[in-house]
């Protein structure tokens, strides 16, 4: 590697970090996972990206990509590998504002891509989280306060600038290499390091947006209703329900149901919002005007020794109501995980179920569970959390690459169908042969 690494230092205009620099410890982790790499490449170009990636493949070692920071299973870090941090490729422009065109550098945040956005009174549809980044969740997906009324991150998108494992520099679209751009959309970043991506934005304005909580007594009723309300409500409304919050008191928790409203009139806030307010006793209603921005939370980096264990599942319409008896119960149950469910449909089910390598186009929900906590608190929830999703299993289907904590085969197999699956394997034949992209639900070539 050394002398890999000496030729790198005359091609590589970016930052090089070596074990015993300074900067060496925050480089080496991300928001949940601590590695120990043998250097961390933070890219200043293009060019830069080219070179790490040329020099990952001739070194030989194990390549990490990182974005944000924030995939569970710590896929931004590895042990004696290689990091590539995109962090110094952040910018976003406003390329075309008759078309709301967007280009935005593949290490850029959603909070930076929302602030850059608001002034233009533009917005894309994104995750939750200011400091989640831009590739990780445009790649597998991304659902976020927008998805009923503007689809996934990834259904914005209409081309991509890709660094291949040759050390190429491609583009992807709907007509240059478009299967590519196909497996990009969903299949993870099995194919190379999209250094940029142009989304198609949307104007925005002022938002509703807040949370309602009722007695956990009354979750039963108020889960079936919210999901009956989502099926005929406007697309303006998206919407998430907790249960068993830990910070909230976990099973006693009360039962949260998070509105976004897309759109600025409070009559339509109010005709969307109220039906949800007479489900059940409302304790409290923080449902307020604010800024699309101000809808993204911070990130959380886990103190040393915390650990977060996630898992998903899609709900298709005919499994709700007894997935969602099953998540009600499951949230009073003693050490209950943290039950988050997520709303669909809308825009995300009107794309074609093949138009795209994120596979899951007809679910109405999306059931996520989380425990987070030092190593015998996880360990001693593991029991219920196995009971859970043992129950749900005759009525759930799949997973979401974006809430899983392991990559293993059986959750690889979960995220990407068998048809899909074939699919990815013959791109990535094609673009990554050697699997040098191996750090994530790895497609292996065909």
């Amino acid at each position: 590697m050394n002398a890999a690494l000496e030729i790198l230092r005359r091609d590589f205009g970016g930052d090089i970090i070596e074990p015993g620099a300074e900067e060496y410890a925050s480089a080496s982790r991300t928001m949940l996972v601590t590695g120990s790499p043998a250097v961390v490449l933070r890219p200043g170009s293009v060019g830069d990206v080219q070179a790490a990636v040329r020099f990952a493949a001739d070194a030989g070692l194990a390549l990490s990509v990182r974005g944000g920071g924030h995939a569970f299973p710590g896929f931004g870090t590895n042990d004696g590998g290689v990091v590539i941090d995109l962090g110094g490729l952040a910018d976003v422009e406003v390329v075309d504002k008759e078309r709301h065109l967007v280009r935005v550098g593949g290490g850029a945040t959603w909070g930076r891509v929302a602030a850059a956005l608001a002034p233009h009174g533009l917005a894309i549809s994104s995750g939750d989280t200011r400091s989640v980044g831009v590739g990780g969740l445009t790649l597998v997906g991304g659902i976020g306060w927008k998805v009923r009324k503007h689809g996934l991150a990834l259904d914005s998108l209409v081309a991509a600038e890709v660094v291949t494992a040759g050390g190429q520099v491609v583009r992807a679209d709907a007509e240059e290499n478009s299967e590519l751009f196909w497996a990009l959309r969903g299949g993870g970043g099995n194919f190379g390091i999209v250094t940029a991506f142009t989304f198609a934005a949307h104007p925005t304005t002022d938002v509703f947006f807040g949370r309602i909580t009722f007695p956990v007594s009354e979750a039963a009723a108020v889960l079936r209703g919210w999901a009956d309300h989502l099926r005929t409500a406007p697309e303006e409304l998206t919407s998430i329900a907790n249960i068993a919050n830990p910070l909230a008191g976990g099973p006693s928790a009360p039962v949260e149901i998070y509105v976004a409203v897309d759109g600025d009139d409070p009559r339509l806030a109010a005709e969307i919002v109220d039906p949800i307010r007479r489900l059940g006793t409302v304790i409290d209603d923080e449902v307020a005007l604010r800024p699309y921005a101000d809808t993204l939370v911070d990130g959380i980096v886990a103190p040393p020794g915390i650990r977060l264990v996630t898992r998903s599942a899609f709900v298709g319409e005919e499994s709700v109501p007894e997935a969602l008896g099953i998540v009600a119960e499951a949230g009073a149950a003693e050490r209950a995980p943290f039950i988050s469910v997520r709303s669909l449909g809308g825009a995300v089910s009107r794309v074609p179920h093949d138009a795209t390598a994120y596979a899951y186009r007809r679910a109405e929900l999306l059931v996520v569970t989380t425990v987070v906590g030092p190593a015998p608190v996880v360990e001693a929830a593991r029991p219920v959390v196995e009971s859970v999703w043992g129950r749900l299993a005759p009525h759930v289907d799949g997973a979401y690459a974006g809430f899983l904590t392991s990559a293993a085969e059986e959750d690889v197999a979960a995220a990407y169908p068998e048809r899909t699956y074939r699919r990815l394997a013959a791109v990535k034949r094609q673009w990554d042969p050697g699997n040098l992209f191996a750090g994530n639900h790895n497609v292996r070539p065909a």
